[in-house]
């Protein structure tokens, strides 16, 4: 049973997810190792334990043009139109959640219910059988492109996937970009949704009812963190208890995640072991 459970998601829910998800022996190879010469070589995903939740570059990029797959790029639309991978689809970083009112408005920033999430994929051109592969700028956040991950996986969806180290590491690797439009997908019916899995979150009461009992962690900036309210939140502040890790600090500065170990041992500084029950917002 999946136990780590998340309030409100970013990059790092899916680092966590990933690094944490199981306890495993790594191979001691450079993980974004590269060729001599033109070939690349791919990261070598087999060192996560749940390395299956990312598609590397060079996968993503024989896909370009594939009818069965869909990318989507959870860049806020300014950062989008500056330059994305062909064909990518520019949804902004609140594309699957509610945003009717104002931060602190209630389910304000939640996932949309499972009727709208339906049809919103489907106006993105998403049926059961389609990979979804989501992209962003990763850095300097916030970190959608990994929240739309773990909002399709716990609607049911697990041919969805996060594009690893995102539009930095896939200019690094000196693949094409582009400012150009990507056609409208084309419509589709029959998208069929599963009840939102509960284990993947939890809600204010759960966080109340363990508070002293379960390590909660707050994944925004220092300042944010100490009371900041720039971000628009609407209470400045941190959760009683919370300890501070911010979501960036699990990435390379391409994008890419960090190995398993320094990972591991940043949760531990925390209190924080693989087989824990933990929340992070």
């Amino acid at each position: 049973m999946f136990k780590k459970r998340f309030f409100s998601i970013g990059a790092l829910l899916l680092s966590l997810m990933i690094l944490l998800g199981a306890c495993a022996t790594w191979p001691q190879k450079p993980l974004n190792s590269v060729d001599s010469g033109q070939t690349k070589q791919a990261a070598d995903l087999s060192i996560y334990p749940k390395g299956d939740l990312f598609i590397t570059p060079q996968e993503l990029k024989k896909r370009l043009g594939d009818q069965t797959a869909i990318l989507v790029d959870t860049s806020k639309p300014d950062v989008y139109e500056k330059g994305h991978i062909p064909g990518a689809i520019g949804i902004g970083w609140h594309g699957l959640s509610q945003i009717v009112g104002k931060p602190g408005d209630p389910l304000w920033g939640t996932t949309l219910d499972k009727e709208a999430l339906t049809k919103k994929l489907e106006s993105y051109g998403v049926t059961n059988s389609t990979l979804v592969v989501f992209t962003s700028n990763v850095l300097p956040g916030p970190g959608s492109d990994g929240r739309n991950v773990w909002q399709l996986r716990m609607a049911g969806l697990d041919n969805v996937k996060l594009l690893y180290g995102g539009n930095p590491y896939w200019k690094e690797l000196g693949y094409e970009m582009t400012k150009e439009a990507s056609p409208k997908p084309a419509l589709v019916t029959g998208l069929i949704l599963k009840e939102f899995d509960k284990s993947y979150s939890a809600d204010k009461n759960y966080v109340y009812t363990n508070l002293g009992k379960t390590v909660s962690i707050d994944a925004r900036t220092e300042k944010e963190y100490k009371g900041s309210q720039d971000a628009g939140e609407a209470r400045g502040g941190h959760i009683k208890g919370t300890k501070n890790l911010v979501w960036s600090s699990v990435l390379n500065e391409n994008g890419t995640p960090k190995r398993p170990e320094e990972i591991i041992k940043r949760m531990a500084d925390l209190g924080v072991t693989p087989q824990d029950d933990f929340v992070v917002y």
